[in-house]
């Protein structure tokens, strides 16, 4: 279980809306997760995020997921990713002042996941580890990425192709995880999905 909160924070361009995910026990690392494209409706109650949410409280982490600028309660306006950066990084300030220096987990969906690899850039030093969701490669210019990076991916996503994932993993040796039959939105697999996220950190050393 875990306690759910609203939040209002001061982002770049003035408010921004987020929820607080809190685990029972103190919370053992920080988790910010990002949602997916805002001008074809993401927001962060799309479901992808709020399981990612879920999960990562499940597994002992204070969670904030947020809604980027212009999305529901949050001031401002779709920026292309360079305003959502700046959001994204001001949460994690918030997540870090909140709960002091935790290890650092930066997670996003789509566009969220292509907005989170780009703050892992910024951060020094850099997060404990990335978890992106059919990251929006082809459509912006995602940025290489740690190699503990955990890249979760649909075979058949109808967005975003998984042979454009394959190519900018593969200069990187970066390992995919492709869930068959999956398309971008993980129709019926969310489940899959947490499982997967779970055993990627259950038993792991923060």
């Amino acid at each position: 279980m875990s306690t759910l909160s609203r939040i209002v924070l001061a982002g770049p361009a003035g408010q921004l809306e987020g929820m607080l995910h809190l685990p029972d026990e103190e919370p053992r690392a920080i988790a910010v997760v990002a949602h997916p494209l805002p001008t074809m409706g993401g927001t962060m109650e799309n479901k992808i995020v709020t399981t990612l949410a879920k999960t990562f409280a499940e597994l002992g982490f204070a969670t904030l997921r947020f809604n980027f600028r212009g999305v529901g309660e949050s001031a401002g306006e779709f920026d292309s990713g360079n305003g959502e950066l700046e959001d994204m990084l001001a949460v994690i300030q918030h997540a870090q002042e909140a709960f002091g220096h935790l290890p650092l987990i930066l997670s996003g969906f789509s566009f969220g996941g292509y907005v989170a690899a780009r703050a892992a850039q910024h951060l020094h030093p850099q997060p404990h580890k990335l978890v992106l969701i059919a990251p929006a490669v082809g459509r912006f210019a995602m940025p290489h990425v740690p190699h503990n990076t955990l890249l979760i991916h649909g075979e058949q996503d109808e967005v975003i192709p998984l042979n454009d994932a394959l190519d900018w993993a593969r200069p990187q040796h970066l390992p995919v995880v492709v869930l068959p039959e999956a398309g971008h939105f993980f129709h019926g697999r969310l489940n899959q999905l947490k499982q997967i996220v779970l055993r990627e950190f259950n038993g792991c050393r923060l």
